[in-house]
C-alpha cells in the first residue's frame, strides 16, 4: 500500500498551513491573505506572490458588492462552474454567454473572440457586478476598450487572472497601469488559469471557508 495522507480535512489543513509559512504571503495585508493562499494553492507556486497584484479594497468592494446583490459574470464555463456556489449570497447568479448562439454571432460578425463578444453584449448589465477572467485575455482587454468608450457598465470588482502567451501579460499590465476606478487582483506575466480564478472568486466570496 502506498504512504499517503487520504484524509480529505487532513489534506486541506496540512495545504493551507504550509502556504501560510511563505514569508512574502506574510506580508500581505490581512484582508488579501486568504486571496492570496487560494490562488497559491491553486496553482501550487508560492512564488507567485510576487506577482500578485491588487487594489487596496479589492477585498472590501468585492464583499460590499456581493452583499448589495451583485452577480459575477465568468468569461469561460469552467470557472463558473468551480465557484463554490454555497459561499455566495443567496440570491448571487454565475453567468456566462461563451456558449450563447448570439455572442458567436456576434463574435463572427464583428471578427472576435467570443471571450470578447460577450462583453460587448453583457453591456450596462456589468455595472456594479464582479468579472472573474480565468482563461481569455481577450475579455480583459475588450473590458477595457469599451470602459474607455463609456460603452460597458463598470464593474465593482474584476478578478483579471486570463493565462497564455499571447496578450496575457498585457491585458494584466494595462488593467494595473489603469484600473479605470475598478478593484481588482491580478497576477503579472503569462500565469493565470481558471483554477486560479476560482480561488480567487472563492477566497473573495468566503474566505479559507470549505
Amino acid at each position: 500500500m502506498i504512504d499517503y495522507v487520504r484524509d480529505p480535512e487532513a489534506i486541506y489543513a496540512q495545504s493551507f498551513a504550509e502556504i501560510a509559512r511563505i514569508d512574502t504571503l506574510k506580508a500581505l495585508p490581512e484582508p488579501v491573505r486568504p486571496l492570496a493562499t487560494r490562488i497559491v494553492h491553486a496553482c501550487g507556486m508560492p512564488d507567485v506572490v510576487g506577482d500578485l497584484r491588487f487594489s487596496a479594497d479589492i477585498a472590501g468592494r468585492t464583499r460590499a458588492a456581493l452583499d448589495a446583490g451583485a452577480d459575477i459574470f465568468c468569461d469561460v464555463e469552467t470557472l463558473r462552474h468551480g465557484v463554490m456556489r454555497h459561499l455566495l449570497p443567496k440570491g448571487c447568479v454565475l453567468h456566462c454567454a461563451i456558449g450563447d448562439a448570439d455572442v458567436a454571432a456576434h463574435a463572427k460578425a464583428h471578427r472576435m473572440t467570443r471571450a470578447a463578444a460577450q462583453v460587448d453584449l453583457w453591456g450596462d448589465r456589468l455595472d456594479g457586478q464582479i468579472l472573474a477572467i480565468g482563461n481569455a485575455p481577450t475579455t480583459l482587454f475588450r473590458l477595457l476598450e469599451l470602459l474607455d468608450e463609456g460603452r460597458v457598465g463598470r464593474p465593482a470588482a474584476v478578478i483579471a487572472l486570463p493565462v497564455g502567451f499571447v496578450g496575457a501579460a498585457e491585458s494584466k499590465a494595462e488593467l494595473v497601469r489603469d484600473p479605470r476606478g475598478m478593484a481588482y487582483v491580478t497576477v503579472l506575466g503569462r500565469r493565470g488559469g481558471t483554477a486560479m480564478a476560482q480561488g480567487a472568486v472563492n477566497a473573495l466570496a468566503g474566505g479559507l471557508a470549505t
